[in-house]
């Protein structure tokens, strides 16, 4: 079992997401990735962010918690504010799966990427029960 982080960063209605294969049928993805040994959660999400998207960021609050038992994975995604850096500055080949875009998406518009409604209303009604376990990654729909 491995841990992966993620953030979720949003402005003006719209959510930072990665142009990037998952591990299911959506091509769009939340920046982060794995925590390597002897990293915090928040240093390596803050890692992450920098290498997928060229931005800094601050970690805030956790917002849920999932487990993905076939992949072995758990899931933890925080709320993060962009504090500097210039979007697309990506570092290149820091990702096992090309990232082909960077992008502030609109809420309305994540269903056409491939988030389900469910994740949606979450995202809409700012996290309610942030800090929660969520259960199976197919409890928010991702």
């Amino acid at each position: 079992m491995h841990t992966r982080v993620t953030g979720i960063a949003v402005r003006r209605g719209r959510m930072l997401l990665l142009d990037q294969d998952t591990e299911g049928p959506r091509r769009w993805s939340l920046p982060g990735g794995k925590v390597e040994g002897g990293e915090t959660l928040a240093g390596a999400l803050r890692r992450e962010m920098l290498e997928e998207t060229g931005l800094d960021i601050e970690v805030g609050p956790l917002l849920y918690v999932c487990d993905v038992t076939a992949a072995g994975v758990v899931h933890i995604t925080f709320e993060v504010a962009v504090t500097g850096a210039r979007i697309g500055d990506i570092a290149d080949g820091s990702d096992t799966r090309p990232i082909r875009g960077v992008e502030w998406v609109g809420l309305d518009d994540l269903p056409g990427r491939g988030f389900s409604e469910r994740f949606v209303r979450l995202a809409k009604a700012d996290w309610p029960g942030a800090g929660t376990y969520m259960g199976p990654k197919s409890n928010i729909g991702l």
